[in-house]
């Protein structure tokens, strides 16, 4: 590595906007137990965290849970043997585990973000030790989550979301679209609570099981997304707080949508069909997928994404 490249800024970390030069990177990264090779994963990463969008001081700070979730698509993702099939949320993946712990550790080192100094999160969840997952591309029907926000399939990109932790979904014996969206949707109703908006982005991960049976059906990711979006909506009425001794939303929410008696205005569960991101990943065996939710507040966080870069030097 040139001294040039060392001392280059990456992004200034949240929320006590540590500089995140090249070099200080590395060495979290060699302190995580990434070969050099991930380095440029891991730079991409941490660019993307600290994008406004994201919003890193929040999740540095919330006393919910979220991590930062790094997800790779593109041909990196097989030449560093990030897994993506079987077991993609658990161990024994060297790159999976280290990346992830990287980005935690500047998070940690470079943003301050220690936990109960600064982080404040009440429970936090595994994912702030590790959350790195690659999408499978080979087994799903459509582009992947990259080409789908404008990447092309040769570049290898980074996306992080500000993620709780993956809420599986049982659905053994669904064989048609009409049979497995219900389940899914019952599931994705819950996020946050079943009484409670969701205005940031949620991810939801098809096993390749599920994923064929909407492509064998001839759906695209924009009918999954629009028959969910359409089918979590709900009266004013029944979203208000104390209804069955219940949370709910607040006033000030629920003022926004007229009269909080009314039957026939509807709120829906996430912004848009668009805050509903689909991606294929898990083993090729069992029909068990899940709901990534994102971190919610007034404006949600924002899935974010990077070009993956080769450093000069290995060019």
């Amino acid at each position: 590595m040139a001294a040039a490249e060392a001392i280059s800024l990456v992004a200034l970390v949240p929320p006590n906007y540590g500089r995140a030069t090249v070099e200080k990177i590395a060495i979290n990264a060699v302190m995580a137990g990434c070969r050099p090779e991930y380095l440029p994963v891991v730079i991409a990463a941490i660019d993307a965290v600290c994008d406004e969008a994201f919003d890193l001081h929040g999740v540095s700070a919330t006393t919910n849970a979220p991590s930062p979730l790094v997800i790779v698509n593109g041909p990196i993702r097989a030449r560093l043997e990030i897994n993506s099939g079987a077991g993609v949320f658990g161990p024994g993946w060297r790159a999976n585990a280290t990346i992830g712990r990287a980005v935690r550790l500047v998070c940690v080192n470079l943003g301050g973000a220690r936990p109960g100094v600064v982080s404040m999160s009440t429970l936090a969840h595994p994912g702030r030790y590790t959350y790195c997952i690659g999408e499978h591309e080979e087994a799903s029907p459509w582009e992947s989550l990259a080409v789908e926000h404008g990447f092309a399939a040769s570049q290898s990109v980074v996306a992080v979301l500000a993620a709780d932790a993956p809420l599986g979904v049982y659905a053994q014996h669904s064989r048609t679209p009409d049979h497995l969206l219900p389940t899914l949707a019952a599931s994705m109703a819950v996020v946050s609570h079943h009484r409670m908006t969701h205005w940031g982005d949620t991810l939801l991960v098809l096993s390749p099981e599920h994923a064929k049976i909407f492509g064998d059906a001839g759906w695209k990711k924009a009918d999954v997304r629009r028959w969910l979006h359409e089918r979590l909506r709900w009266p004013v009425r029944a979203l208000r707080p104390g209804l069955d001794g219940g949370e709910g939303l607040p006033e000030h929410v629920l003022a926004k949508f007229g009269d909080p008696s009314s039957d026939t205005t509807m709120i829906p569960k996430f912004r848009s069909p668009e805050n509903i991101k689909v991606l294929v990943a898990g083993g090729l065996a069992g029909r068990f997928s899940a709901i990534v939710p994102g971190w919610t507040f007034s404006k949600g966080s924002a899935l974010v994404f990077r070009p993956i870069h080769r450093p000069p030097h290995s060019r």
